[in-house]
């Protein structure tokens, strides 16, 4: 039964990963004034955010891999910046719950040193 919910654990940190990315492209899109900039805001944001977890972040290879302290910041800074994009988006309660699921799902992570 610990083996499943290590599992379900490991899938919503992909789905936090997916929704950091979604979180950047809905702010994005609502940022700006003109089409234009929502255009280079909705799409410039997660690809911003895939470039950091890419070099930092990525599970397979990071072009720099990150450890301990290292790790938890980079962790902090790229889920919260997804739960401060919706916040920022006016999507106020979705960013709080955002920012919750990540705080049960890294401390499950660290329990379970996953």
């Amino acid at each position: 039964m610990v083996s499943l919910a290590k599992n379900v654990n490991l899938l919503v940190t992909f789905l936090l990963e997916l929704g950091v990315l979604a979180s950047a492209g809905i702010w994005g899109f609502t940022a700006g004034q003109t089409w234009p900039v929502r255009l280079l805001l909705g799409l410039g944001g997660p690809a911003l955010f895939v470039a950091v977890w890419a070099v930092f972040g990525a599970a397979n290879d990071p072009v720099i891999p990150l450890t301990g302290f290292a790790r938890v910041v980079l962790e902090v800074l790229w889920f919260g910046g997804g739960a401060t994009a919706l916040v920022a988006a006016g999507r106020v309660v979705p960013g709080v719950a955002f920012a919750a699921v990540f705080v049960v799902n890294a401390v499950l992570r660290i329990v379970w040193k996953q």
